[in-house]
């Protein structure tokens, strides 16, 4: 029924096709690529959209620029894909347990997230990979990590109220154990919220693992990455503007799609919104 209202909004539809797509594309950036995105052809450096055979044009090294877009999706995608799947798995279960136990547990996850939710993420991630050096998993731990107390703070606060309803006391007094109402009656009902926030994650997963790539702290080169690329072609902006405007471009709309996509799902989750069409 979710997934029905979803595509019944029009921002959602919008959102879940522009998704689809750069799914669809990084999936498949095989038979899409018109090249591998690391062939260089120094002949045929900085060239612009639609010549010699170039759709979007080629970089400084002859390298073919929508080639190197579609393969960027794959590791844009997966990286916001991964840290958001890391912040999911630490926090929704620090959240559940700070909010079903309380006491001293709830305080201490609740202080813990109150003091990394005042650095800002990409401050955070920075701290992170300058510590434990420059790779692809470090990247996404860096990333994903901020996300954890935005989680368990979420969860924690729909656990509390969750736990005040009649049939989670009944389940009390019949002798359930804490870790079966948690997992049977308390988690089902968590699903929409963390759905919500897991999309608007991983749209800002996706902008800072741009931020990271564009400062050298991310993907390296070879490996095409959007973020990467607007950084290279900072020094051709006047001569090949449409090094920056194209992956810059994709990198917009992708997070112009998740969100659409999670503004639709806030609204087909959140009953003061049921029966309105975005």
């Amino acid at each position: 029924m979710r997934w029905k209202a979803l595509l019944r909004s029009r921002s959602g539809a919008l959102g879940t096709g522009i998704v689809v797509l750069f799914v669809a594309t990084a999936a498949l950036a095989p038979l899409f690529a018109p090249a591998a995105p690391t062939t260089q052809n120094l002949r045929g450096a900085l060239r612009p959209p639609g010549q010699n055979g170039y759709i979007l044009g080629s970089d400084e090294l002859g390298r073919d620029t929508l080639s190197r877009i579609i393969y960027g999706s794959r590791i844009s995608l997966a990286i916001g894909a991964a840290s958001v799947t890391l912040g999911v798995a630490f926090g929704v279960p620090l959240g559940v347990a700070a909010g079903f136990r309380g006491g001293r547990l709830d305080r201490v996850v609740m202080r813990l997230a109150d003091i990394l939710l005042a650095i800002p993420r990409i401050l955070l991630a920075i701290v992170v990979v300058a510590t434990h050096g420059i790779g692809l998993w470090t990247l996404i731990v860096a990333i994903g990590f901020p996300d954890v107390p935005i989680f368990a703070r979420l969860v924690r606060g729909s656990t509390l109220t969750i736990s005040q309803m009649e049939y989670i006391t009944a389940a009390r007094g019949l002798g359930s154990p804490d870790y079966r109402i948690m997992w049977r009656h308390i988690m089902p009902n968590l699903i929409g919220p963390v759905t919500v926030q897991a999309t608007f994650s991983m749209a800002s997963a996706i902008l800072t693992a741009g931020g990271l790539s564009f400062l050298g702290l991310g993907v390296q080169p070879p490996t095409p990455e959007w973020g990467y690329m607007l950084a290279q072609a900072r020094a051709y902006m006047r001569v090949a503007p449409y090094l920056i405007t194209f992956p810059g471009l994709a990198l917009a709309l992708v997070v112009l799609g998740i969100n659409l996509v999670g503004d639709a799902l806030r609204q087909a989750y959140d009953p003061r919104f049921r029966g309105k069409e975005a």
